[in-house]
């Protein structure tokens, strides 16, 4: 969080990422657009008045000009359409292209070394971030920005019209316009503030209490505490429903300051247009066009309503996510190791910030290119710790750390609600089809996915739904293939497998392997017993490591499990 950033540093980070002409063009349209329809409503006024009065004498009535004002309407009809269109066209156009950009950048950003174990964390946390926060900060400049320019621009062609009948008149209701639609604006963001970051909070609560209770309903069922999440969803939703409230009832209020502030410059415009009349300093035309005129000017002021009621929502959406559209998205590759080496670590040392000892603490590890090394070692030595290193998903502490580019087979593979080509296509997005199905023939994945109703167009659900944990493995395995990289980390490739499907992974996976870097973490026998070294962790540190052939290659190999 970044407490000090104002909507003004954010607006300047926004307007960075579109041309300035878009945002310029974007608000004058709005602007013209205001201005042709009061134009036009005033126009006509005058017009219809006028030809009315016309009517009443002969031989005023065949001197009349209908042609010019008739002629101004129709333009200005269809001014006004062209320049709406345009108007939403232009500020969307903007608007959506600057918020993609920043989820990019955001989506980017978090994408960096310890991402993977934060999303695990806080998933909607940052998930609020990406869509209700950004979304947020399209209000500063279609609900701010843009109406307060065709606010002010209403404003001054109401004085300029009405000041050509009489300056004092233009003078007062300029001034007039300009306090009560700025005083409201202000006393409704200020008022909103509160309960528009109660709200945005409690949406964000009610989000991660239903993920909570969607992911882990089982084990809630099981622990008995189902009925207690569930109580707490609903919590969560009063207290948005109570926040929405609040909204609602200053929306109301505002709406209610408008429309009076708005009856009170037509009121006054109408005596002073009855008074000039009498006075005869004006005509009835002019009487009309003063009133159609005073009738309008107050209803640009009343779109600021939305902007300022979601003004809290906004700073609050800045102040999030400000530091981090302010930074530079680091290089995730990892410096190449010296000549001959695969990768490298001098002095390696990780400090979570929840744990209390070191995950990773001091370990110095050389791995030669084509070399195959297992990782062993209990649960919590330290092994995927290392694994997440090498890959640069988890920055050091303190130590150095140079890797060759690298992919890495993680303990669950990731699949996504998408088709199978487009499941495979995350590690080479330009393979053809041909190479999809080598991939899947290499992994033993082709019969199944042949046997598939529209084979790799066919839909897997949410997490690779519709598929056993073999074959998502060997979906993993065939993605691992195509990624054709040079060094692979391998996090317990078979874990969870049955003995026949396990060692038929590893079988096509030691087949694909000559010539390649291969670092693998595991507590299982059938797994370490092909590596070239095997390198016992125990609290973070090497403990012992042998080389295939030495003396305590089999003892090490002993202390893991058979199978």
């Amino acid at each position: 969080m970044m407490p000090h950033t104002r909507l003004r540093d954010v607006a300047h980070l926004l307007s960075a990422m579109a041309p300035r002409r878009w945002w310029l063009g974007g608000a004058a349209m709005a602007a013209l657009t205001v201005l042709m329809g009061m134009a036009l409503l005033g126009l006509s006024g005058w017009f219809i008045a006028a030809t009315a009065l016309a009517g009443l004498v002969p031989a005023t009535a065949l001197v009349f000009d209908v042609f010019m004002p008739s002629a101004g309407i129709r333009l200005l009809a269809m001014g006004r359409t062209a320049s709406r269109y345009g108007e939403r066209v232009v500020t969307h156009e903007a608007t959506l292209a600057v918020l993609a950009a920043l989820r990019e950048k955001l989506f980017v950003g978090w994408a960096q070394p310890d991402a993977a174990r934060l999303l695990q964390l806080r998933p909607a946390r940052l998930l609020q971030r990406l869509t209700s926060d950004v979304d947020a900060l399209d209000s500063l400049y279609l609900r701010m920005i843009v109406p307060a320019v065709a606010a002010c621009g209403a404003a001054l062609l109401a004085s300029v019209v009405l000041g050509a009948l009489q300056w004092w008149l233009g003078l007062a209701v300029l001034a007039w316009l300009l306090l009560a639609g700025g005083c409201l604006t202000a006393w409704l963001a200020g008022r909103s503030a509160v309960p528009a970051v109660q709200r945005a909070v409690a949406l964000e609560r009610l989000r991660a209490d239903a993920v909570d209770m969607v992911a882990g309903q089982t084990e809630l069922l099981m622990a008995g505490r189902l009925a207690a999440q569930c109580a707490r969803v609903q919590q969560s939703d009063a207290r948005v429903a109570q926040a929405d409230h609040q909204l609602n009832r200053l929306d109301a209020k505002a709406a209610a300051g408008f429309g009076v502030a708005g009856a009170v410059v037509l009121a006054a415009v109408l005596a002073a247009a009855g008074y000039l009349v009498h006075a005869q300093v004006i005509g009835a035309p002019g009487a009309a066009l003063a009133l159609l005129m005073a009738l309008t000017a107050m209803e640009p002021f009343a779109a600021l309503r939305r902007g300022a009621l979601e003004a809290g929502r906004t700073r609050l959406a800045a102040r999030r996510l400000g530091a981090r559209m302010q930074q530079d998205v680091q290089d995730a590759h990892l410096p190449a190791p010296q000549q001959g080496l695969a990768f490298e670590l001098q002095a390696a040392v990780v400090q979570h910030a929840d744990g209390v000892l070191p995950a990773v603490n001091g370990i110095h590890l050389q791995v030669h290119k084509a070399e195959r090394v297992a990782l062993i070692g209990a649960s919590g030595a330290g092994k995927s710790t290392v694994m997440a290193v090498l890959a640069g998903e988890q920055a050091l502490t303190r130590g150095t750390v140079t890797a060759l580019s690298c992919v890495w087979l993680t303990q669950r593979v990731a699949l996504f609600q998408d088709s199978v080509r487009d499941n495979l296509r995350l590690a080479a997005p330009l393979a053809d089809d041909a190479a999809l199905w080598t991939a899947l023939q290499d992994a033993g994945l082709e019969d199944d996915v042949r046997a598939m109703p529209w084979g790799l167009d066919s839909m897997l659900g949410e997490g690779g739904l519709g598929l056993s944990g073999g074959q998502a493995r060997r979906l993993g395995l065939a993605r691992l293939l195509l990624a054709q990289q040079q060094a692979w980390l391998l996090d317990e490739p078979t874990e969870g497998l049955d003995a026949p499907t396990a060692h038929d992974v590893l079988l096509r996976l030691m087949a694909r392997a000559q010539g390649h870097t291969v670092v693998m973490c595991t507590h299982l026998q059938r797994e370490a017993v092909l590596a070239d070294r095997l390198i016992w962790l125990e609290a973070g540190a090497v403990q012992a490591q042998a080389r295939r052939g030495e003396a305590g290659f089999d003892s090490l190999l002993q202390r893991l499990r058979a199978n």
